[in-house]
């Protein structure tokens, strides 16, 4: 199911952090609120590789069906991985009979590119 209403709650935060990097301004305490879960999550290999795999798949989607068998991990570890990146704004998934579809959401990528694009500083 969608969880797209609580990350457009969040977008004015995430878009004040968004537009000023690193070098230029210190992060407000609301915008380290809101983006260090999503480092967080980034920062473990698996879930790396799963949104890497869910952002390059044809579409932009992938099946979780499609994600488990490139994984050597049971069903349940996937799915608390995919769970920590939902719950961080990094992605959403849809369910379609059996099996959930998964997609990126930019609007956080977009923010947590932008806070360490250092080039525009």
């Amino acid at each position: 199911m969608s969880k797209q209403p609580a990350v457009l709650a969040l977008t004015p935060v995430v878009a004040e952090a968004c537009c000023t990097p690193l070098t230029t301004a210190a992060v407000t305490p609301e915008a380290a609120d809101e983006l260090a879960p999503a480092f967080k999550a980034l920062g473990d290999p698996v879930r790396l590789r799963l949104i890497s795999m869910i952002a390059s798949a044809e579409g932009g989607e992938a099946c979780v069906c499609d994600i488990s068998d490139t994984i050597d991990l049971s069903g349940p570890t996937i799915s608390h991985h995919l769970k920590v990146l939902r719950e961080a704004g990094l992605i959403d998934g849809e369910r379609r009979g059996t099996w959930v579809y998964y997609r990126v959401l930019p609007e956080k990528i977009t923010a947590l590119s932008r806070l360490l694009n250092l080039a525009t500083a």
